[in-house]
């Protein structure tokens, strides 16, 4: 995997890379799921972009809460602060729209440690 994460370390003609995605290369599917540093070479984002990303696309499926944990904690490793986190929720609003945003929250908040369900509680009680 260390020659495939050097052959992305500089730019890669993004045609090269949609043609591997469109035929599941086999290769290149190997190298960017097991090794971050593959796979943050190849997609061209910094590790904070790859990270505000992820959480995105955690949105998009309705991921589980644990999820949100893992992709929290690379942010913040990434140095991205909860309110740019938070961002990522009001970003894609307009792709995903407010059914998603609004299943998410809770989750995001739990994984930056703020317990949404219970703050909401206490106004309604």
């Amino acid at each position: 995997m260390t020659g495939l994460r050097a052959r992305f370390s500089a730019t890669v003609d993004y045609r090269l890379i949609l043609r591997m995605l469109a035929v599941r290369d086999k290769s290149f599917f190997t190298a960017v799921e097991g090794d971050e540093a593959a796979n943050i070479a190849a997609c061209g984002l910094t590790v904070k972009q790859a990270a505000f990303v992820r959480v995105a696309a955690l949105v998009a499926i309705d991921a589980a809460p644990a999820s949100y944990v893992h992709a929290v904690d690379v942010a913040g490793l990434a140095g991205a602060t909860a309110e740019e986190i938070v961002g990522v929720l009001v970003a894609v609003i307009p792709a995903t729209g407010g059914d998603r945003v609004v299943s998410a929250a809770p989750k995001l908040g739990l994984a930056l440690g703020y317990d949404i369900d219970a703050e909401l509680e206490q106004y309604t009680s």
